[in-house]
């Protein structure tokens, strides 16, 4: 499984980027996007989920639906 962020809410701020410990957060057109080939969840580093944690955003930071 992997985490998505929802561009609508994105506010852009970038706090999620420099909380990724697998650097998978980077900026497109003004908003910010989860590559799921590196997202791990945390899992490993953390035990909850850094870009949900820093977001300011409510519910911007989610899980990604199963494919």
């Amino acid at each position: 499984m992997t985490y998505m962020i929802v561009a609508k809410t994105c506010t852009g701020c970038g706090a999620c980027e420099f909380e990724c410990p697998n650097k998978a957060i980077k900026e497109k057109g003004g908003v910010f996007a989860i590559d799921p080939a590196k997202c791990t969840e945390c899992v490993g580093s953390f035990e909850t989920q850094q870009c949900a944690a820093a977001c300011p955003a409510p519910r911007t930071c989610i899980p990604a639906p199963a494919a």
